[in-house]
């Protein structure tokens, strides 16, 4: 190309790629009319001084390809593409992968199938080899581009194939691959599982999944098991994960780690956050040995005892694990059934006002274990459960300065708006048994709390607030106070509040403009 028209393709491209907004259709063929598509492939390949040239041509194909035109014209330049995967520049490799998921995600329903074409044209296996030996950025595109063609259920004969010893078999990639590269396609295996039951049941069946545990169980490098507990966490946050991940076997491994004596204090973390989450789902229990979670109950209570736990964020993690564990209404029972209850730590840190950030991670696990988040008709568990719960409040109470429950909750209601929604939580869940009906109603302070709209001012915490004053009202109407005379203003102030709602009282629902001097032109 002669200087002058590569100047002219620069300037051009450069307002393309920059154009504030989505390029409409007219505009991309508008442009590809001047600039047809074989005279940027070509500039591409050209040397010049312009500083940017190539990250301004790789931008502006990359917004023309992603418009239902441009896309529409991938399938008459696979060879060209096949080159830009085969380029040395990182640039170009990661657009050329760009434009696949581009042909992907934008096909019409009477052209030629995309797989067929990736396949046709050797595409699939440079895609793979991009994830073990390309730099952060172009495997990252080419997994996104992977994750894409898994999308279509005949691409997955060639995700998957049946033979084992296939070269581009996931199993054979991770075993050639160098520590760092068996990471990546890890987490390659993770963002196929994620996509939809159909192509997690085809993760599952290939046997891929296990490299996960093998990875985990083949290696003593910090790094890696942390990075293999990072992936075991995305997998865990999969809506599907329970049905297909093997939970007893993960459960145990996580229970090794928690239990570990040479074990990273960070990787127990890790370990302890990921199974509260696992644990976290109700169907979990229908796959699961329950020894092996009362195993892992133990192992996180016995760390709780260790020196190594007296780190803030060290306590606040396992607090938060087994509050995630107790949010379901078997866990709630595995945790305060036990002749020890693990609940007790939380119930303890909960209400120690000196215990800073842990007592709000302790008061956000207390609302899970006692029910915040199950269905009101689950809140309450097993009656040896109850009673442990009940023992453990009145037993922390006794040994405070407020000496009742309810000394203890206004306690934290009195606290900055962070610990109030924590307490407001709490609450919601503890008001379902009797005895919390009749603590909370004994301090007139608490009500007076609960139904002022004027106490919060983030809506989060107004919102928990009037949820708080709704269960509290609910379990008034159906206790036998309601027929108490002496409790008659009690039950008016929280019909009213719960009225009023949540965001502010009558008095206060006009607009308040707030003026103030303009800074910072």
């Amino acid at each position: 190309m002669a200087m002058e028209d590569v100047n002219q393709l620069f300037d051009a491209a450069f307002e393309f790629a920059h154009y504030p907004g989505p390029q409409g259709e007219t505009s991309v063929k508008e442009f590809l009319d001047r600039f047809p598509l074989p005279v940027i492939f070509n500039a591409l390949q050209t040397e010049t001084d312009i500083p940017g040239f190539e990250t301004t041509l790789v931008t502006c194909l990359e917004r023309v390809f992603k418009t239902k035109y441009g896309a529409s014209l991938i399938p008459h330049y696979m060879p060209v593409l096949q080159a830009g995967l085969k380029a040395n520049s990182a640039v170009v490799k990661s657009l050329a992968c760009k434009t696949v998921t581009c042909l992907l995600e934008n096909r019409d329903a009477n052209d030629v199938s995309p797989v067929q074409l990736i396949v046709s044209n050797g595409i699939y296996p440079l895609l793979l080899e991009y994830i073990i030996n390309s730099d952060d950025e172009v495997a990252h595109a080419a997994s996104e581009t992977i994750k894409s063609l898994a999308r279509f259920p005949d691409a997955m004969s060639v995700i998957f194939p049946s033979d084992t010893n296939d070269a581009t078999h996931l199993g054979n990639l991770a075993a050639r691959s160098s520590s760092l590269a068996r990471v990546r396609v890890l987490s390659l295996i993770v963002k196929l599982f994620s996509i939809s039951p159909q192509v997690a049941s085809a993760v599952k069946n290939s046997g891929i999944l296990d490299l996960l545990e093998a990875e985990m169980k083949g290696t003593k490098d910090t790094l890696v098991i942390l990075n293999v507990l990072e992936l075991y966490y995305e997998l865990m946050e999969v809506e599907h994960s329970s049905e297909f991940v093997p939970q007893t076997s993960l459960i145990q491994m996580f229970c090794s780690i928690i239990s570990g004596t040479s074990v990273d204090l960070f990787l127990k973390l890790r370990a302890m956050m990921i199974s509260g989450r696992l644990l976290s789902r109700d169907n979990i229990y229908n796959t699961v040995d329950e020894a092996c979670v009362k195993a892992l109950i133990s192992a996180i209570d016995a760390s709780l005892e260790s020196p190594e736990m007296n780190d803030t964020n060290a306590r606040e993690a396992a607090l938060d694990a087994l509050g995630q564990i107790g949010s379901t209404t078997k866990g709630a029972n595995l945790v305060l059934s036990t002749t020890l209850p693990a609940a007790r730590h939380v119930v303890a840190s909960a209400f120690d006002r000196n215990a800073q950030g842990k007592q709000l991670a302790a008061l956000h696990a207390l609302a899970y274990i006692a029910g915040e988040t199950r269905p009101k008709s689950s809140r309450i568990v097993g009656e040896k459960a109850e009673e442990n719960l009940r023992c453990l409040i009145y037993d922390v109470a006794a040994q405070s300065t407020k000496l009742t429950p309810s000394g203890i909750f206004l306690s934290v209601l009195q606290q900055n708006s962070e610990m109030r929604l924590a307490g407001y939580r709490t609450l919601a869940a503890l008001v379902a048994r009797p005895w919390g009906l009749m603590e909370i109603l004994s301090k007139e302070e608490i009500i007076n709390i609960v139904t002022d709209a004027t106490t919060e001012t983030a809506k989060i915490a107004m919102e928990a607030r009037y949820n708080c004053c709704k269960s509290i009202n609910e379990a008034f109407l159906c206790s036998n106070f309601v027929e108490d005379p002496r409790r008659l203003k009690t039950g008016e102030k929280l019909q009213e509040a719960v009225r009023s709602g949540p965001y502010m009282s009558k008095k206060y629902r006009d607009a308040r403009p707030e003026v103030m001097m303009a800074e910072g032109f």
